[in-house]
């Protein structure tokens, strides 16, 4: 950077999943336009999953060890959620910002350069900061962090060091130390399997004449300070918890679907009128990258039993448990949660407000 640069601090969005030397181009030229560069991570507090392997902080880690000793201090990270709303993803993405430059005592209204590329439709975020000066760059590098993920959830025991090699051209070389210790881990076996059985699920619709799209049903029940929650027993997600749910019947209604879902995985067996006079809400989420299975619209039912005593439950079909979760939990069991299903809750409950 030089001296004249009117930039405060540069702006870098991204998941990093993982670091490769497409990202660095972009970081090094963040790193030339303003004294500080702020690494917005995005998909931070997710559960690992296939998509999202390595939390925010392993990625903070692995891109200040990519950068010369002298560049890390000028290198600051803001981890941000996926709300699957834009509108209240962009607010978030302000306030981690403010925060920021309020820490490092900013001009009031400092000069903020957003730098990026336009890959495709998802990349439409970057024109979401009007406020930013938009440095739009060519794509230096046609790696995607999703060829590394295949690669390396594709290989197993002495076939890692073979995907590694392959890589080389890739990612650089601290990214690539990363991967190696990192698939010495549990987590690796487990999201490899993951990543297998989705693989099967889309090849099965591969010869579809157009990609399909699923429509899927969620129950949300309250009673008294807790929520209905289950723990997924099948894959994806297995062992995370979920609110219970499924694939719509062909001939039900969403709602009929729901509750049938709700009575299968949780035992839950209140008269139909009951459940009906506890209804409160509905809402469908359908963020098009909510579920790795592909593109799912899922319909949402939140119930509210009121201050009754806790009724029965029993786990059952493809569900590994159920339980009544104080709501006051939540919060913290977020990096617990499959997929969107926290943020539906947060939707209906205003968890992150």
């Amino acid at each position: 950077m030089n001296a004249s640069s009117r930039h405060d601090i540069a702006v870098y969005i991204g998941r990093f999943q993982p670091f490769h030397n497409g990202h660095l181009a972009l970081l090094r030229q963040a790193l030339g336009m303003a004294a500080h560069v702020a690494v917005v991570i995005g998909s931070a507090h997710q559960a690992r999953s296939p998509k999202n392997p390595f939390t925010w902080q392993e990625r903070a880690d692995v891109i200040r060890l990519a950068l010369p000793e002298a560049d890390r201090t000028r290198v600051h990270f803001v981890p941000v959620r996926d709300y699957y709303d834009e509108a209240r993803w962009v607010q978030a993405v302000h306030a981690g910002m403010a925060q920021l430059e309020s820490e490092l005592q900013l001009p009031a209204k400092a000069a903020v350069s957003l730098i990026g590329h336009f890959k495709d439709a998802t990349s439409s975020y970057l024109r979401r900061f009007p406020g930013w000066e938009l440095r739009a760059v060519e794509r230096a590098d046609p790696v995607d962090g999703a060829h590394i993920r295949d690669a390396l959830f594709g290989a197993s025991g002495h076939d890692i060091e073979a995907a590694l090699a392959a890589l080389r051209p890739l990612a650089p070389s601290t990214t690539l130390d990363f991967l190696r210790a990192w698939s010495a881990l549990p987590f690796h076996a487990d999201l490899a399997r993951e990543w297998r059985m989705l693989r099967k699920y889309k090849q099965a619709w591969a010869a579809a004449p157009y990609p399909p799209v699923f429509v899927t049903v969620d129950a949300v029940v309250r009673c008294a300070d807790r929520v209905l929650l289950v723990r997924r027993g099948e894959p994806p997600g297995v062992g995370l918890y979920a609110v219970p749910g499924g694939f719509i019947e062909q001939r039900e209604t969403a709602y009929q679907s729901a509750l049938r879902e709700l009575r299968e995985e949780t035992g839950l067996a209140l008269l139909e009128p009951s459940m009906q006079s506890a209804l409160k809400a509905k809402a469908v989420f359908d963020h098009p990258d909510r579920s790795q299975r592909g593109r799912s619209i899922t319909h949402a039912f939140y119930f509210d039993l009121g201050d009754r005593a806790l009724p029965a439950i029993e786990a059952a079909d493809d569900a590994q448990s159920a339980q009544w979760t104080p709501i006051a939990d939540l919060a913290a069991l977020e990096d617990q949660f499959h997929e969107d299903h926290f943020h539906m809750l947060d939707h209906f409950f205003g968890l992150t407000k």
